[in-house]
């Protein structure tokens, strides 16, 4: 299994996983053709891909899903309620292949399967992934809302997991967001912090997690090295460990008999 973030932060998000000759894109947060660029500097063509899944109706995670169906032909898997909140908040234009799925089923796509988890996110419908083929599971783990019940357990299962780790909080305390904004991000159904993220990490540590990436990093109240500095102090400095670009794709992840992290 193969992973590669195309970009992950409050500006847009787009992940890529290959596994068992199954393509997928999950999100169109960034425009097509900066996904199309993306997917090709790692030698793939981005109409190859078998199909785009939407995690939820934020903007940020959908407001290219009309173009990446039109211009590449990708069917569209969202939830029914997700799908019609997206139609009155963006101008995504028409969508002829739309597959509903219900949040909490899984989705078949031949030999590999994604696990829908529903989330406390503020969002009208918003779930996690979680990727399994013949021998790995992935988790897909953003806009979580908090470490909410079972969350803990499921990565325990994982192989390896994108997980969000939004926002350090004495940056988010200082820094220039309305007190409004601050409370939504801190409450139950905002985002995890750079210590919660550490902390569930923790817990999967002593299970079969072979490494983890760090995603949806706030640009005002995060920074890569304050959040790898936290995780580490938490976690140790042997875990493998990176944060996803918040404007530019990532180096390929792979989870095998290769597994490892390297550079874009």
């Amino acid at each position: 299994m193969e992973v590669i973030t195309l970009q992950s932060g409050s500006s847009g998000n787009c992940v890529f996983v290959e596994a068992d000759g199954v393509r997928l894109l999950f999100d169109a947060g960034i425009s097509a053709r900066q996904a199309e660029i993306r997917l090709a500097e790692h030698g793939r063509d981005i109409r190859d891909v078998d199909a785009l899944v939407i995690s939820h109706d934020h903007r940020d995670h959908t407001v290219s899903m009309g173009t990446f169906h039109r211009k590449f032909g990708l069917p569209v898997y969202v939830t029914e309620k997700t799908f019609h909140e997206v139609r009155r908040r963006i101008k995504i234009g028409h969508i002829c292949d739309v597959r509903y799925f219900t949040a909490g089923e899984t989705i078949d796509f031949g030999p590999v399967s994604v696990e829908t988890i529903t989330t406390p996110h503020d969002a009208a419908d918003g779930v996690v992934f979680v990727v399994q083929d013949s021998k790995h599971r992935f988790g897909l783990l953003t806009d979580l809302g908090h470490a909410f019940n079972g969350l803990a357990e499921t990565i325990a299962t994982l192989d390896a997991v994108l997980i969000e780790s939004n926002y350090d909080p004495d940056m988010l305390d200082q820094g220039p967001y309305p007190e409004f904004l601050k409370h939504r991000i801190r409450g139950p159904k905002g985002h995890l912090s750079n210590v919660d993220c550490a902390m569930l990490l923790k817990q999967a540590l002593p299970q079969r997690l072979r490494w983890a990436c760090l995603g949806h990093l706030s640009e005002k109240n995060n920074d890569p090295e304050v959040a790898m500095r936290t995780h580490h102090e938490i976690l140790g400095s042997s875990f493998p460990l990176r944060c996803a670009d918040r404007q530019a794709v990532s180096g390929a992840m792979m989870i095998g008999e290769l597994t490892s992290i390297t550079d874009p």
